[in-house]
């Protein structure tokens, strides 16, 4: 009974480990406003881990029961390459001739392999994966920005203005002064919560821009400096 107490807590921990990491790579999605957020990353995570502990434990009771019986204990385990696929499917689409969610989608296909090292008992490499993810969605962005920084870089800015001053246009040529072009936008009316007089019927527009340029970091100065424009934040860099 010991021996079994002690295997069920090292498989407890392996799919806490496999929790903790891969809430940490959702947590990394989530704040980058994408669709599959800490809650998609972590029951990846964790029943991926799930998975391989089945693989690896579920099958004894058989195994033991007579010698004659053989059963690939990779078997289960294995489906979790080709049945992800199907969750990383759902988060990739094409917007205007652009693929969108690429990289979200590797993010739950390595959030699985991180879940699937947990759960076979590899803590050491699950956690170098999960630093190595965050090196590559956080570093080289970076580097990339230094090394070549007339690479074009897609973003989606933010902007709240107020509404019937002509603000848009002032916009779209401050881009354009910029030598960013405008791919998309979208915009919405909303009361402005920014106004302390509670019958004013003041509005604000806010609108999302599809850009395509180089860094964006003047450009969200300048768009900042135009009168009317309320706020302007990158809501998306880089996929």
């Amino acid at each position: 009974m010991g021996t079994q107490l002690t295997m069920w807590g090292w498989q407890a921990l392996y799919l806490f480990e496999a929790l903790v990491l891969s809430t940490a790579i959702g947590l990394e999605r989530q704040a980058k406003h994408k669709d599959a957020g800490t809650r998609t990353h972590a029951l990846v995570g964790v029943g991926s881990a799930l998975f391989v502990i089945i693989s690896k434990y579920g099958f004894i009771d058989m195994l033991t029961a007579s010698p004659n019986v053989r059963v690939d204990v990779a078997r289960v385990a294995a489906q979790i390459v080709s049945g992800i696929g199907f969750i990383g499917a759902g988060v990739v689409f094409t917007q205007r001739s652009h693929v969108r969610g690429l990289t979200t989608a590797a993010s739950i296909w390595m959030t699985a392999a991180i879940g699937s090292a947990c759960g076979a008992g590899l803590f050491v490499p699950a956690l170098v994966c999960t630093i190595l993810y965050f090196m590559a969605v956080m570093l080289l962005p970076f580097l990339t920005r230094i090394i070549a920084p007339d690479y074009s870089d897609d973003d989606i800015l933010r902007l709240r203005y107020s509404d019937g001053h002509g603000i848009l246009r002032s916009i779209l040529s401050v881009c354009a002064q910029h030598g960013v072009s405008v791919e998309g936008f979208s915009t919405r009316k909303s009361k402005n919560q920014d106004n302390d007089d509670p019958g004013s019927q003041s509005h604000v527009v806010a609108a999302d821009l599809e850009v395509r340029g180089r860094d964006s970091k003047e450009l969200i100065n300048d768009l900042s400096d135009i009168d009317g424009v309320i706020s302007v934040t990158r809501i998306n860099n880089n996929d």
